[in-house]
């Protein structure tokens, strides 16, 4: 019996396991209707236009609303695991389930203003060498708006002091409250100087965008 019983506690174990996490997959569902009632505590920074961030340095908070809700999944999970360092974010981040992440994302992703005709200018001869070199259109889209994948985060029209604050987060590290470990943006970015940086986050940042900010009382 004892024999019999080894044999198959690893396939009774295996499938008990599969089917919880059918389970758990089923449970998260996102649901915008309840991200709205969760949003309480992103409304205070990115609910207020113009809100200022004053860590690591002074900057506007990101529009994410109109941000993919895939972005702000992966975002979110960056925050909770350390890879983006920031101890506000991480404290909230910290504290949200699967189920609270999906449905923030599927919240902001719907405040979008996206189907307006959008033309990118042609940049400037020196902005267009920068954008070559890091090869930003292969992942961002050609119009910054459309990326090659919703983990992608949408980067026409952001705040240019954000943009520029993010790209240097890349170059950073060693820092226990500051800098990014995206393998992919780290190799990218690590051969620009900061000028060439602000100038990237300022030609961005003047492009048509899909991004807003919904104004929302920050006691709601």
């Amino acid at each position: 019996m004892n024999q019999l019983f080894s044999k198959f506690l690893p396939v009774v174990v295996t499938a008990l396991m599969g089917t919880a996490s059918a389970a758990h997959a089923e449970q998260v569902t996102p649901s915008a209707a309840a991200g709205e009632k969760k949003a309480a505590m992103c409304i205070g920074c990115h609910g207020i236009p113009g809100y200022q961030a004053s860590f690591p340095e002074v900057h506007k908070v990101p529009m994410i609303g109109g941000q993919g809700a895939k972005y702000i999944v992966a975002a979110l999970g960056e925050y909770q695991k350390g890879d983006r360092k920031h101890p506000t974010m991480k404290a909230i981040a910290a504290s949200l389930t699967e189920q609270d992440i999906a449905d923030l994302a599927a919240f902001y992703e719907k405040q979008g203003v996206a189907g307006a005709e959008k033309t990118v200018p042609a940049a400037p001869a020196n902005v267009t060498a920068l954008l070559d070199k890091g090869k930003c259109v292969t992942c961002h889209g050609a119009d910054f708006n459309t990326a090659i994948s919703g983990e992608y985060p949408k980067l026409a029209g952001q705040h240019a002091d954000y943009l520029y604050v993010a790209l240097k987060a890349y170059q950073t590290t060693g820092k226990p409250n500051v800098g990014r470990a995206n393998p992919t943006m780290q190799a990218q970015i690590q051969g620009f100087t900061h000028a060439e940086l602000k100038l990237l986050a300022n030609y961005l940042g003047s492009l048509k965008t899909d991004l807003t900010v919904q104004p929302q009382s920050r006691f709601r």
